[in-house]
């Protein structure tokens, strides 16, 4: 199957909860509440002097997050442009830990473009932003610190 993937709620906004989602035949959703944010960000900015670097391991370790489960049933993967000019590191970070857990799977498989409010991955990210949908996985701070400490 491929699968679209869009955001809602930017990953370096941490006021705001960020919702993930990706759509195909099937949806699926995470959250990731804004205190976890603050929390990771607190946890992890000893680590990383960058903070652009720091939202682009938290975007990359989240994405993982939403696919992780369903990765043997995914062909394809097309991730909505959040980070321009940097869509490489983030591939390559997703693709490690994907790596993890289905060696064979290619970086060919995983690709970038605008996915735009049309898409039904858009939809169920912002169906599930305003409270309209529910997540299928709330994801906890030691979630994404697990993924970008290694």
């Amino acid at each position: 199957m491929r699968v679209e993937v869009d955001q809602s709620g930017k990953i370096g906004d941490t006021k705001v909860p960020t919702v993930l989602a990706f759509a195909n035949d099937e949806s699926f959703a995470v959250l990731i509440p804004a205190t976890v944010k603050r929390e990771c960000v607190r946890v992890l900015r000893t680590r990383f002097r960058s903070p652009h670097q720091l939202y682009m391991r938290l975007f990359a370790a989240a994405l993982f997050l939403l696919i992780e489960k369903h990765l043997a049933q995914i062909d394809s993967i097309v991730i909505d442009v959040e980070y321009t000019g940097h869509e490489g590191s983030i591939k390559d970070m997703l693709l490690r830990y994907v790596r993890g857990a289905m060696p064979t799977f290619s970086k060919e498989q995983i690709a970038f473009r605008y996915i735009g409010k049309r898409s039904p991955a858009h939809h169920k990210a912002y169906g599930v932003y305003v409270g309209h949908e529910t997540a299928g996985r709330t994801v906890k701070s030691n979630d994404l610190l697990r993924l970008v400490a290694k």
